[in-house]
């Protein structure tokens, strides 16, 4: 009688523990390739496909040394860049990076100041 209840216990536990995404090699190659080529819909797809929310993988994520929404801007890949800007939380898009600047700064200094992706970060953070 007492095996019930601590199996029940045990399966609630587990049930409870969500393992949190990590995008292997491969993912992050097919990535970094839809957003250079301004891909949404394969971007969109290639995410759904492998069961993986953006903002979870963010982070860790970078192409050619840069985070998704920098190499965005520096591939012209608006489309792509405001779709990620819009799938993230304000906390990461207003996260440093290892250069000290948010992606913000960063595009004001870099002469991206003006285009569609910094739009959708200030218009997502409220700046």
């Amino acid at each position: 009688m007492r095996l019930l209840p601590a199996a029940i216990a045990f399966v609630i536990a587990a049930s409870a523990y969500i393992p949190q995404a990590h995008a292997d090699d491969q993912l992050v190659a097919n990535i970094c390739n839809y957003v250079q080529a301004d891909d949404k819909n394969r971007l969109r797809s290639k995410l759904t496909e492998s069961r993986v929310k953006l903002r979870n993988v963010y982070t860790g994520i970078q192409c050619n040394g840069e985070s998704l929404l920098r190499f965005a801007m520096l591939s012209n890949a608006n489309d792509v860049g405001s779709f990620i800007a819009k799938r993230l939380s304000t906390d990461d898009l207003s996260i440093k990076e290892a250069d000290g600047k948010t992606v913000l700064e960063w595009a004001q200094a870099n002469g991206h100041g003006n285009n569609e992706i910094t739009s959708a970060i200030k218009e997502r953070i409220g700046g």
